[in-house]
């Protein structure tokens, strides 16, 4: 597993009347989804020994893993830094999230102050090996942390990033004011990122903001068209809204764009629940 995945899974667990105020709420399922994939945020040169490291992940990950706890025990300065960033990754592939968080946190405090990009760089992992072993709060703190470093380095891109991982966090711990903050710090960073507007729209629809919930789903389907939870979204949105036509089509849609899908499954099931369209 890449710590940095691409992935938003809905977690729909129930059947729930469509109609009904109390429709399905995945933003608190974020906390499922695993991080991030890591090339995307700006990688230490690396040395040959690291690339060395690197190279073994996808094939050897126990070997790295292995290889880069001798090379932290021996090593000072850089290459220790280095080490606990090969080792947090080794963890990371192997599901071993406290190990993970453990070795981002070293990698993190034992780079120089200066290097402000890399240390966020390593608190956002850290952060998020913390969020995936269930520790809200530690996560916030990570996040927190890395932000000031973004921030620091004026990494605009990284600002977006932790902004939105904050988000996931904040939701999980019911903060729900402050998560709509860091959502709107993420979409200023991001804006043409459709995973980040449809998170948007979700929590705004959450907190019954409807009307601007619509506008971040319009966008998330304007970037990304063909994506069923957008397609799934919208649904929602538009039911809650009283707007049961855009509701049928928006899940018409996802059946056909998306079929044998659980996100199909679920579209379904809303539109069985409505019943036959009145003429």
């Amino acid at each position: 597993m890449t710590l940095f995945a691409l992935v938003l899974p809905i977690a729909l667990q129930a059947v729930h009347d469509p109609s009904n105020t109390t429709a399905p709420d995945y933003s608190a399922d974020l906390l499922d989804r695993p991080p991030r994939e890591l090339s995307i945020i700006d990688a230490p040169q690396p040395t040959s020994w690291l690339a060395q490291c690197l190279d073994q992940l996808e094939e050897e990950p126990s070997r790295a893993h292995v290889q880069a706890q001798i090379r932290r025990d021996t090593a000072s300065g850089q290459d220790r830094v280095l080490a606990n960033h090969c080792l947090g990754l080794a963890s990371t592939e192997l599901g071993r999230w406290e190990e993970a968080r453990a070795a981002f946190t070293a990698a993190r405090q034992e780079t120089p102050a200066e290097e402000s990009r890399l240390r966020a760089r390593f608190g956002a992992m850290a952060g998020n090996a913390a969020l995936v072993t269930g520790d809200l709060p530690g996560a916030l703190v990570l996040l927190d942390a890395a932000r000031a470093d973004a921030l620091a380095a004026q990494a605009g891109g990284m600002q977006g990033l932790i902004a939105l991982d904050r988000a996931r966090v904040l939701v999980g711990l019911e903060q729900l004011d402050a998560a709509e903050a860091a959502l709107a710090e993420a979409r200023m960073f991001q804006p043409d990122d459709a995973e980040t507007r449809l998170l948007s729209a979700t929590l705004l629809r959450r907190m019954g903001k409807l009307a601007e919930a619509q506008e971040q789903v319009e966008e998330a389907a304007r970037l990304d068209p063909t994506a069923p939870a957008v397609g799934l979204e919208a649904g929602v949105i538009a039911i809650l809204d009283g707007r049961e036509e855009a509701a049928r089509s928006s899940w018409q849609s996802v059946i056909e764009l998306s079929p044998g899908t659980e996100f199909a499954t679920s579209a379904q099931t809303y539109l069985d629940q409505l019943g036959p369209a009145e003429q």
